[in-house]
């Protein structure tokens, strides 16, 4: 039995494995839990920890410069729809996505995934030119320099602060700026029905926006080539129970009243298996991402996705629920 850290946040489709019911052969398991932002900087600035949840959005980036250290397997522990993510001033003529062109919008960090989808989806389903859009920066996980042609600098400030003072015009964030949740602020998102607009772009693009790998250090995984394979298995194979149990109904599996009907609803729109694993099933949407990173600046060329994953994990298949 080996000693293996790792370090991920909890939820249904990680407690499985977390809780012994899907062990992983061969590995001593010990599990460091924590909110995804400071696990991504742990793993990126002093590789913490042996196996970890990571940022797809910072992969690419280290994987195509060569610096990256770790290596990633294909369960994507974390993917969610963005379009809820964009908060606009209300004050500054912005009535939809178009009118975000020329406008100065606060991220987190460049690099983050959410950001790296939102900006994919405007220029692909909005034709937003997001290179006439000035980026400022709350933070960032990788040292990044400016990429040619986009203006990128320091906010200087919270994102929340800048946003109820006014001296910015959006903001992109996987967590609501604390200025929209002030009565008469004038903060919203910017589309008024994110739940339409999210469902209207998996149907046009069948896209469940990935957010987070696994990832195994990579000197971890040279001493044992066995590892992200089992890894692979044992998550795959608490996904599928986590699905499988979210869709029995006659007795409510999660704390969620209607879930029942969200179920439902999320067969029909997305099959039995809206959480599939393995590159396979997910190569065109990792493809989109590698797309993305490069019309933003952040990688200078592609590369291909086989590149982001284990070799041995390459082929692995996720049969499902």
């Amino acid at each position: 039995m080996i000693p293996i850290t790792l370090a991920s946040t909890l939820t249904d489709r990680t407690r499985p494995v977390l809780d012994g019911r899907f062990p992983i052969p061969g590995v001593a398991l010990t599990h460091l839990p924590g909110e995804p932002e400071d696990i991504f900087h742990r793993a990126l600035r002093d590789q913490a920890f042996h196996v970890t949840e990571l940022s797809m959005g910072s992969h690419i980036v280290t994987t195509a410069r060569g610096d990256s250290p770790y290596v990633g397997v294909p369960v994507f522990l974390s993917r969610a729809f963005r379009h809820n993510a964009v908060w606009i001033r209300t004050d500054r003529g912005i009535a939809g996505p178009a009118d975000l062109a020329g406008k100065t919008i606060a991220l987190l960090a460049y690099e983050q995934t959410a950001a790296l989808w939102v900006r994919g989806m405007l220029r692909d389903q909005h034709g937003v030119d997001t290179r006439s859009i000035r980026w400022r920066i709350a933070g960032a996980r990788i040292a990044l320099s400016p990429p040619p042609g986009v203006d990128l600098a320091p906010l200087g400030e919270s994102v929340d602060v800048a946003l109820t003072a006014g001296r910015i015009d959006a903001y992109i964030g996987p967590r609501p700026p604390k200025g929209a949740l002030e009565a008469g602020a004038p903060v919203a998102r910017l589309w008024a029905d994110p739940r339409a607009a999210e469902a209207a772009y998996h149907a046009a693009t069948h896209f469940f926006p990935i957010m987070h790998c696994l990832a195994v250090r990579k000197d971890v995984a040279a001493a044992h080539p066995w590892l992200p394979m089992e890894l692979f298995r044992a998550f795959t194979a608490a996904k599928n129970a986590s699905v499988h149990e979210m869709l029995m109904t006659n007795v409510l599996r999660v704390s969620l009243p209607f879930a029942a009907y969200d179920a439902a609803v999320q067969t029909q729109a997305m099959g039995g298996d809206p959480w599939p694993y393995g590159l396979a099933r997910n190569r065109v949407e990792v493809e989109a991402m590698i797309r993305y990173a490069v019309e933003d600046g952040l990688i200078a060329e592609s590369i291909p996705p086989d590149a982001l994953f284990h070799p041995s994990v390459l082929d692995a298949p996720d049969p499902g629920p």
